[in-house]
C-alpha cells in the first residue's frame, strides 16, 4: 500500500514538472562575445624563458635549449669567472645553466663542481 502511494506520489511531480516545461515562463540564457574572439578560441599562454641574471662576465655563446619543462635554458658556455645563474660548472671548464641535475654537463665530461 505505501509502494503505492510513494508511486502515486512521484508520477504525479513528475508530471508537474513536466507541465511546468511547457510554461511560459522559460528564462534564456545569452552570452556576450567579445568581437576580438568571436568564435570563444582559447590562446595559450606562452611558456616562460629561464633567463639567468649574468654578470658582467662575457659568455662564449648565446644559445638556448628547451628543458624537459619545455622552458628555454641557456646552454654551457666558457667564461672567465663564474657567470650569475650558473648552476654547474663542468668538466671542459663551461659553465651550465640546468635547472635540474639529471643530464646536467653530460656533453662536457659530466659536473666538476655544484653551485
Amino acid at each position: 500500500m505505501r509502494k503505492t502511494i510513494f508511486w502515486a506520489i512521484g508520477i504525479a511531480i513528475a508530471v508537474m514538472g513536466i507541465g511546468a516545461l511547457g510554461s511560459e515562463s522559460q528564462t534564456s540564457v545569452t552570452t556576450t562575445q567579445n568581437s576580438y574572439n568571436a568564435f570563444n578560441i582559447v590562446t595559450p599562454t606562452p611558456r616562460p624563458i629561464y633567463t639567468p641574471i649574468l654578470t658582467p662576465a662575457p659568455l662564449s655563446n648565446n644559445n638556448y635549449y628547451t628543458n624537459s619543462d619545455g622552458l628555454k635554458v641557456h646552454s654551457p658556455a666558457y667564461s672567465d669567472t663564474r657567470p650569475g645563474g650558473a648552476s654547474a660548472r663542468c668538466r671542459d671548464g663551461t659553465y651550465s645553466f640546468s635547472l635540474h641535475r639529471r643530464g646536467t654537463c653530460s656533453h662536457h665530461g659530466g659536473v666538476a663542481q655544484w653551485y
